[in-house]
């Protein structure tokens, strides 16, 4: 069976589950533990940056050619610039990919400035023609990841029916603006609205971070799927958590010790081999800005992680709060809440 293949018969599973893109957090390894844990029925590469001249990144090349994960992977695009695009779609397609996906939600002010990216959202047109050379150029599964709108989410009506045009496989939807972030509430209506206006399958994607709040998107916005990102970091059993509650079984809910073992696992399956101990520590924070807010509620954990220096120093401060058997749910907590305001006895 082809990576195409093996994508239309993923999608004919529905609902399904993805693992949203991450630029320098989703790589290789991180794919590796994720399959460990159970893992999405479909991945995503981190974007492959496309321009004049450009070439393909060899270290995102090898979550294709090397993929651990026994699942379809999609090979995802950024840019603007048409000929490169299709030039680079070609390329990839000569690798065991099952689909292209075009990144139209990016929400960094690095790609954005650049018209790459969630800037793109500021130019139906341009959308419009980029779709229609990378359809013409696409023989395998094409697909698009978009937000909303960049600063308005008027435009949505307006960029569905070029969606709907260029027949694109699967459509994931951030449902935010990309002025919006990840700050604001999700407008899930807007991902119903693409359900209800599109022939192909839609992705749900935006502040899923539980087992429940997944069943109640699915139920909300009658998707075919759910892309998660952010939550999955923080909970790698969260996709078998899905899984758990729509087979109709009480999910595996972790403990500190489960966590804590995770915890451990990530900080090895992401060190670069020859990376020194302190370079990985300031490295592994960025996967912990994630997770640290599933911990503890009065941000004193990440205050903590985030000034510590070596390996020994940051795993005896997730001891103090991860050397038990309570069960951690490892949803998001508002730290904006005092330490007065929580009951004691959230750790050791």
């Amino acid at each position: 069976m082809t990576p195409a293949e093996q994508f239309r018969n993923t999608l004919a599973r529905a609902p399904i589950t993805a693992l949203a893109p991450m630029q320098d957090v989703t790589d290789l390894p991180f794919w590796r533990l994720m399959a460990k844990y159970g893992g999405p029925d479909l991945y995503v590469t981190e974007y492959f940056r496309v321009r004049d001249g450009s070439r393909l990144e060899k270290p995102i090349l090898k979550s294709i050619t090397q993929n651990p994960t026994g699942k379809p992977a999609l090979a995802q695009l950024i840019g603007s610039h048409i000929p490169s695009l299709v030039r680079t779609a070609r390329e990839l397609q000569q690798h065991p990919i099952a689909g292209i996906d075009l990144n139209l939600g990016c929400p960094a002010p690095v790609v954005y400035k650049k018209c790459a990216g969630g800037g793109l959202l500021r130019e139906p047109e341009k959308v419009d023609a980029i779709l229609g050379a990378l359809r013409e150029a696409v023989e395998i599964p094409f697909t698009v990841k978009t937000r909303i709108g960049f600063d308005d989410p008027a435009v949505f009506d307006e960029l569905l029916p070029i969606f709907a045009k260029h027949r694109i496989d699967l459509l994931t939807v951030h449902g935010r603006t990309v002025a919006e972030g990840y700050r604001s509430g999700v407008h899930y209506d807007y991902i119903a609205r693409a359900v209800e206006a599109l022939p192909c399958p839609v992705l749900a994607n935006g502040n899923i971070y539980s087992a429940t709040k997944a069943a109640a998107v699915l139920a909300d916005t009658r998707a075919a799927g759910l892309m998660i990102g952010r939550a999955a970091i923080r909970n790698p059993w969260l996709f078998h958590q899905i899984r758990q509650t729509q087979n109709g079984e009480t999910p595996f809910m972790p403990t500190g010790h489960d966590v804590l073992a995770y915890l451990r696992e990530l900080f090895e399956a992401v060190h670069p081999p020859g990376v020194s101990e302190q370079t990985h520590v300031q490295k592994i924070k960025k996967y912990f800005n994630y997770i640290g807010i599933g911990i503890e509620p009065t941000g004193d954990y990440l205050h903590r992680i985030r000034r510590a220096k070596t390996a020994e120093e940051f795993f005896e401060i997730c001891a103090d709060y991860l050397e038990h058997d309570r069960p951690m749910p490892l949803e998001p907590f508002d730290l904006k809440l005092k330490p007065r305001d929580v009951l004691a006895g959230q750790h050791r």
